[in-house]
């Protein structure tokens, strides 16, 4: 077993080429990022590899996704579909208890989607505040994603700022 803050610096590691993979849409390194059935020792032959060793994912406003399929079918969606996207992740916490690590953080998204038919610039940049908690386990491969929570923070509007609250 290795020291405590050499964990959390693997943990570290690995949730951080989790969001890097992401932004340089690389959906070959996402997709070793989260477990396996043979992670988990488990033989594929007599089993369904996209539903064992269930990984799940929560992205906002989506359903809970479950299975290394569907949850590896909606980050090609996303990829697909955003031409630009940057996180930055700031209140970073990492917690490692035995084999398992639990991750909170903010993420601080910039994204961008297709220009304007005709126009070779990207489309409008939009910012997003999203918290987000990433659980990994322990493999002899290292630390993989076996869960992602992502729910977005509802931010004040200045209408909501004038208003006075009922006592």
């Amino acid at each position: 077993m290795s020291a405590p803050h050499t964990d959390v610096e693997q943990v570290e590691a690995a949730n951080t080429a989790f969001y890097e993979a992401l932004e340089r849409g690389d959906f070959e390194k996402l997709a070793s990022l989260w477990l396996t059935p043979a992670d988990l020792g488990v033989d594929e032959s007599y089993h369904d590899p996209a539903d064992t060793g269930v990984v799940s994912c929560v992205h906002p406003g989506w359903p809970v996704l479950t299975g290394r399929g569907e949850v590896l079918r909606s980050y090609a969606l996303i990829m697909a579909n955003t031409d630009y996207i940057q996180f930055f992740l700031t209140d970073v916490h990492v917690s490692v208890t035995g084999g398992t690590a639990l991750v909170n953080c903010t993420e601080n998204i910039l994204s961008g989607g297709p220009a304007p038919e005709g126009d070779e610039e990207l489309g409008p940049l939009v910012g997003q505040l999203v918290v987000a908690t990433n659980v990994f386990r322990r493999t002899p491969q290292g630390w993989k994603l076996w869960s992602h929570h992502a729910s977005p923070v509802l931010a004040e509007t200045d209408e909501d700022e004038g208003e006075e609250t009922p006592s």
